[in-house]
């Protein structure tokens, strides 16, 4: 009786996952196509093989712990029979295998994705806006309704692999199939080719498209456009178009999230007596109520004047911060009545050093 443990290097109580291991690592090491014209490769890549669909299947398995056979008490052993579970170990086993030696289906694929990289001011994202783009993609030849055929001509049989597209040949115990490198595939072959696509099917155009920007967006954000990428292939439909978002930083309110922040300068005497003013928003200019005795960095909100999350209506809010703006400039008798202020509250008045302008007339006048 073969020891099939021994055969693939595991203990008798390994697990399954420690069995499809060990198998898949000697199966590369012996597999045929690895060891051209090497009769015991073929030989132990056979022994490995029968091992494995023994300990693979719980049944075959337990019945082999007991009765030294796959089959029970009942059963013939095994025989060149146990291949016919071969394709489905192998599949699973070297997926993308058949791929380094050439050999692929030329089933429909999906066409590569495109990105466009799309920027838009904070309003836009705030409310949402169309915008029209152009960016560059392969297109069917209308010419040649994407034949890559010139008019009037017609394809030939590939003569190397008679129109299948794959040549087939024997290695090993089984045989292997590798796309046509004549026709890469396709089992036919273009001699007059199209003018204006040079028999590639596709020429290169700049699409223009239509794109609606939902409100809310941000920097960041990303907007799928389903069927708007490059073109499949064999039939297959084309690729998607992703959208990436940048929102220019805005002059006035910088954004936090769904709320912006605004800073508004108010003067003294509105900081003291109180009174309005207006402050900018998204929808237009606002007015807030300042209080008596408002200190510089008091901070208003107003509700509802942010942004909206992408797919809500409901929006956030506008931050304001005031703060004091000192005058640059003042005139004798603003001058004249501030001194009085200070002197009535107590304050020392220092005086404005000369400047520049004024020590050179003193200098120059002497």
């Amino acid at each position: 009786m073969k020891d099939y443990y021994s055969i693939l290097g595991v203990s008798r109580d390994a697990s399954q996952e420690e069995i499809k291991r060990a198998f898949r690592r000697l199966a590369r090491q012996y597999h045929p196509d690895l060891n051209p014209g090497n009769k015991e490769a073929e030989e132990k890549f056979k022994e490995i093989n029968e091992a494995y669909s023994c300990l693979s299947d719980p049944v075959k398995r337990a019945n082999y712990d007991r009765y030294g056979t796959a089959e029970g008490p009942t059963g013939n052993g095994f025989g060149f029979e146990t291949y016919t579970t071969f394709t489905d170990i192998f599949e699973d086993l070297f997926e993308g295998f058949f791929d380094s030696f050439g050999f692929k289906k030329n089933r429909a694929t999906k066409g590569a994705d495109l990105r466009y990289d799309l920027t838009i001011t904070l309003e836009e994202a705030a409310f949402g806006v169309e915008k029209n783009i152009k960016f560059p993609r392969w297109q069917e030849c209308e010419k040649c309704s994407g034949s890559g055929i010139k008019q009037g001509s017609s394809p030939i049989i590939c003569p190397s692999c008679g129109g299948s597209g794959y040549i087939r040949y024997n290695q090993g115990f089984f045989t292997v199939s590798k796309t046509c490198s004549k026709c890469s595939g396709k089992g036919k072959i273009i001699k007059d080719p199209c003018p204006d696509c040079s028999g590639m099917g596709k020429i290169r155009v700049e699409h223009s498209l239509t794109i609606k920007i939902p409100a809310g967006v941000d920097t960041g954000s990303k907007l799928k456009v389903s069927g708007e990428g490059e073109l499949g292939e064999f039939g297959g439909p084309r690729g998607d178009l992703y959208i990436f978002i940048n929102v220019k930083e805005h002059d006035f309110f910088t954004r936090q999230g769904v709320n912006i922040h605004c800073s508004v300068p108010i003067s003294f005497v509105k900081a003291v007596f109180g009174g309005e003013i207006e402050v900018p928003t998204l929808d237009g200019n606002e007015k807030i109520h300042i209080p008596a005795h408002t200190p510089s960095g008091r901070v208003f909100k107003l509700k509802g004047k942010g942004l909206p999350r992408v797919g809500s209506t409901q929006r956030g809010d506008q931050i304001v911060t005031v703060y004091i703006d000192v005058p640059k400039k003042l005139n004798q008798r603003q001058r004249e009545l501030l001194e009085e202020f200070a002197k009535a509250s107590g304050e020392e008045i220092k005086k404005t050093s000369k400047g520049f302008k004024d020590k050179l007339k003193d200098i120059f006048s002497m």
